[in-house]
């Protein structure tokens, strides 16, 4: 069954509705219209130079991307500071310098047909030892995955003060450059989610202890990027569900932040969900199994997204699992979700968004229960945590080389073997942070 024919009619809390079409125009708070309901949502590219300004394979990877059908791009990590970035080749954007190389990015996106917004971002622990052997976090709590990063440094107030700053000033420069929108990143174990963490922010100062002063540098950067951008420009932010960590961020405590957010004039919230040590979203599964567990993988996150939307003020996208048109349409048709989010399937069928709307496909590709190098043993043993995260950083690997392929004017390469993957992007990611010492 195609999907014009899910029209549907029914009840959601009380009213009489007609559930939304995934070609269906979204009008955002600040005035901005989006065209349809798919989302590239944020993957790292690793392909700015060695002063972190963009070049032209982010041109050539994004207009692919552009053509493909999807109303919103946006962007991988583009750091607020270039001692701490999330890997070498991020896009630094502290002050103006690379405005004519943002621009040229915004424009080919634009002359494409999409919109490109920029998700900024901080670090914090999660700055591998490659770039910064002592990173800042909220607490001097170590992440241990796969001993690649160091023991971080906890935050003086002028530390915080000074993020928040750089915050503000990546959110105006990348307005300046044309950029359509910007996602502040307080998700996946980044920064601002250490800060809301109880697992990773012990402080007893004002930014630590009750989640009131846990979330308050997240609602003090949402504020300062308002007030540099202005009403009418769309600011959203990314936050997780829950880290799925024993002692993390949990629903409860999202929904209370998402309630202090509603106030601050958001036009996205974005739900994801994990960290590093427990990347929820790319939990492998047995080739057999992705294709029987497929409904419950694209329902991961909408049992969440039923109560986040329930306290929000702002327009929904949920992010993470979803890989068929009955699956995404079904979610929308909930009323649970307002945009459908999407990141890896963009790897290897750019143009999946146009094909779906025009009723061509119905499912994408799932070939992540084959991108492993071993299974270990189950449980929470040091051994097994070792063991997913480097299944993890093998499937990051396999999908970072298709980015790679497709900003080099290149098809995805489907057959590529897991293990060349993840020693080419261990090579790869040397070879950029050696470049940038010696720039």
């Amino acid at each position: 069954m195609g999907w014009r024919a899910l029209q549907c009619r029914g009840v959601h809390r009380g009213l009489c509705y007609v559930p939304v079409m995934i070609d269906q125009a979204l009008q955002l708070p600040c005035g901005y219209r989006v065209p349809n309901r798919f989302c590239k949502t944020a993957m790292t590219e690793g392909l700015a130079d060695a002063h972190g300004f963009p070049t032209s394979a982010h041109q050539r990877l994004y207009e692919t991307w552009a053509r493909g059908g999807a109303a919103i791009l946006i962007s991988g990590n583009i750091m607020v500071d270039q001692r701490y970035l999330e890997r070498a080749g991020n896009v630094v954007v502290e002050d103006e310098k690379a405005l004519p190389e943002l621009r040229a990015w915004a424009d080919v996106v634009h002359r494409a047909g999409s919109q490109l917004w920029g998700q900024i971002s901080h670090p914090g622990r999660q700055c591998p030892r490659l770039i910064a052997s002592t990173p800042l976090a909220p607490s001097a709590v170590q992440l241990n995955v796969i001993a690649n990063f160091g023991k971080p440094r906890a935050m003086l107030p002028t530390d915080i003060d000074d993020v928040i700053r750089r915050f503000t000033t990546s959110a105006k420069v990348l307005q300046q450059a044309g950029f359509d929108g910007v996602q502040i990143h307080a998700a996946h174990g980044y920064l601002l989610s250490q800060f809301l963490s109880k697992r990773t922010n012990l402080r007893q100062d004002d930014w630590g202890g009750e989640l009131v002063n846990r979330s308050r540098l997240l609602i003090e950067v949402v504020r300062g990027v308002r007030a540099a951008v202005g009403s009418m420009f769309p600011v959203s932010v990314k936050i997780n569900s829950s880290d799925f960590v024993q002692g993390g961020f949990t629903l409860d405590e999202c929904l209370e932040v998402v309630g202090q957010l509603s106030g601050e004039g958001l036009d996205l919230l974005e739900v994801s969900g994990g960290t590093y040590e427990q990347v929820e979203f790319l939990k492998t599964h047995e080739a057999s199994a992705l294709r029987n567990k497929t409904l419950e993988r694209e329902a991961m996150f909408m049992v969440y997204a039923k109560a986040i939307k329930a306290r929000a003020s702002m327009p929904v996208m949920v992010t993470g699992g979803f890989r068929t048109l009955q699956g995404m349409q079904t979610a929308l048709a909930s009323g649970d979700t307002d945009l459908i989010g999407l990141a890896r399937p963009f790897c290897l069928k750019p143009d999946f968004p146009k094909q779906m709307m025009a009723d061509v496909l119905a499912s994408l590709p799932t070939p992540e229960g084959g991108l492993v190098l071993g299974r270990g043993h189950r449980g929470p043993s040091s051994a097994s945590m070792h063991w997913r995260g480097l299944n993890n950083q093998t499937q990051a690997a396999w999908y970072y080389h298709q980015i790679e392929r497709l900003a080099a004017g290149l098809s995805p390469d489907p057959a590529l073997s897991p293990l060349r993957a993840l020693l080419g992007h261990f090579g790869n990611d040397l070879l950029r942070s050696i470049a940038r010492k010696m720039a």
